[in-house]
């Protein structure tokens, strides 16, 4: 593939939708061939898919079905869209990929990372980014940005914050597992300064 993936993670609140979105902008304006998509979900069915996981009202989930559930969704993101758009040579920018599963099903649901990444294997066939950008926010921080920036809440954000504290430590755990793939931005920090360190990273591997 001739494309060059990148996907950007964050606990909830981080922030990284709109710094995913002004990174978009800022490549487009260098005349890069960029597209843009997020999961779960960036396709028809993946969407569909995305609206049963994060319904509030599915409380009776149970937790393998719903790392399956993101499998499937991811798995038909890929054939769909993020192969197709890396075969043609675009830059695909993510908003969350597998790493969000391993974090949150394998660490914060306890299914075990090594679990959870064998599930994804099987759907994704070997498709790992070439640059995965953590945006470091607590959770204690995060939350907050949730719950007072008026958008919708879902289902996992209803969560305890035992647990969107287990999935930050899963993410960290990912970063000392992935060190040359995933590099840490903090998210504390201005968007525009987030943009600019998350540039930085990108920059060292597009031309």
């Amino acid at each position: 593939m001739k494309g060059i993936f990148i996907t950007f993670e964050g606990p909830e609140g981080s922030g990284k939708t709109s710094v995913i979105k002004a990174v978009e902008e800022r490549l487009k304006q260098q005349n890069k061939n960029v597209l843009m998509t997020r999961e779960p979900g960036g396709i028809r069915i993946a969407e569909l898919i995305r609206n049963i996981i994060l319904d509030v009202d599915n409380v009776e989930m149970d937790l393998t079905t719903e790392a399956l559930l993101f499998a499937a969704s991811r798995r038909q993101h890929i054939v769909e869209k993020i192969w197709p758009a890396l075969n043609e040579g675009k830059i695909v920018l993510c908003d969350r990929f597998v790493d969000s599963s391993l974090a949150y099903q394998g660490v914060g649901r306890e299914l075990g990372i090594d679990r959870v990444y064998a599930i994804n294997q099987y759907a994704i066939e070997g498709c790992l980014p070439d640059l995965t950008i953590f945006i470091d926010v607590p959770p204690s921080i995060g939350l907050k940005r949730v719950f007072s920036n008026g958008r919708k809440v879902d289902r996992l954000d209803l969560e305890t914050i035992k647990f969107h504290e287990k999935v930050y430590l899963g993410y960290h755990e990912l970063i000392n597992k992935f060190p040359d793939r995933i590099k840490v931005v903090d998210g504390t920090q201005t968007i525009d300064k987030v943009v600019e360190n998350s540039l930085e990273w990108i920059y060292k591997i597009i031309k």
